[in-house]
């Protein structure tokens, strides 16, 4: 038994939960708040078979896609944005996951 710690873009987690949902995943949706950009993530709980790792990864791929963003530069973070603040292009959404073992599992 597996449990799947999968951060997604917020953009990505409907859609995503959706699918995992239709192949027969258990999936619990947390909000959180990540820490380069500070903006609005998704993390997936999702507990698992094994053997059924390669199927979850398969669909986050496939859900879970990257786009670049425009931000501003990460100096003028905390201090206001200033008409000389550079913005920068960076990539965002995609998905970070965690497979942990899991030694008991129950629903009561």
């Amino acid at each position: 038994m597996k449990l799947v710690l999968a951060i997604i873009n917020n953009d990505d987690s409907a859609v995503a939960s959706a699918a995992l949902t239709a192949g027969g995943f258990f999936v619990t949706k947390l909000s959180t708040t990540g820490g380069f950009l500070m903006v609005g993530n998704t993390t997936l709980l999702i507990g698992t078979e094994d053997e059924r790792i390669e199927e979850l990864v398969a669909i986050l791929k496939k859900y879970c896609s990257t786009h670049k963003k425009v931000v501003a530069s990460t100096e003028s973070f905390g201090r206001g944005l200033g008409r000389d603040s550079v913005a920068q292009k960076i990539t965002v959404g995609g998905a970070t996951y965690f497979v942990l073992n899991v030694e008991e599992m129950g629903k009561l």
